[in-house]
């Protein structure tokens, strides 16, 4: 489990794909030393296996189904990554439960400067507003996000300067595809009320 706060943005030293997937080294000014080898990280919104590490580097596997549902598969060397290493227990919850399973990718339609903060509009795949709210949470690359309105086809968040600052949404930009978790809770209660009703 995580908490969707961004400890570090991680820069992609080496990628090495075969018929299984990719091997991703990242390197990261995490404290690795509380990092176990078997251990968890998020990696963008995906809960990755530590499969190797050194005192700054870390290397994971991505499989090819994680590959296909995520925005991996456009992983490259220097390229930028959310890090957050998995919640202990007793650790802060700051943001909201998060599982670090990607449920979709979504394409950013706009971003547009807010004051001192930037507003995200983002489409996402038919099917999935039901389970977005207004004032609600959501995973975007492994953000722990606030929703602040939701359309048919689309909803917008407010993205404040230290989370700009602080996350690789500086870099991103129109057409990029982002990963998206939905709220746990979210889920389940649209479950309940589906078997309630017995659809």
């Amino acid at each position: 489990m995580f908490t969707g706060l961004v400890q570090d943005i991680g820069t992609i030293s080496a990628v090495e794909c075969n018929n299984d997937g990719c091997s991703l080294t990242i390197e990261t000014q995490m404290n690795l030393s509380l990092v176990q080898i078997g251990a968890s990280v998020m990696c963008s919104g995906c809960c990755l296996t530590v499969v190797e590490k050194t005192e700054s580097t870390f290397r994971t596997e991505a499989s090819n189904e994680t590959l296909k549902k995520t925005n991996l598969d456009a992983c490259r060397v220097m390229g930028r990554i959310n890090l957050e290493a998995s919640l202990k227990v007793g650790g802060e919850l700051g943001g909201h439960i998060v599982s670090g399973h990607v449920d979709t990718t979504a394409r950013i339609i706009s971003i547009t400067p807010d004051g001192d903060s930037h507003r995200i509009e983002i489409e996402i795949p038919h099917g999935y507003t039901a389970y977005i709210a207004p004032k609600g949470s959501i995973t975007i690359d492994g953000i722990s996000l606030t929703v602040n309105e939701v359309t048919n086809d689309a909803f917008c968040v407010n993205i404040i300067p230290h989370t700009w600052a602080h996350t690789t949404l500086q870099y991103r930009k129109t057409d990029d595809l982002v990963n998206i978790e939905i709220d746990m809770l979210a889920r389940y209660v649209a479950n309940m009320l589906r078997i309630k009703d017995g659809s």
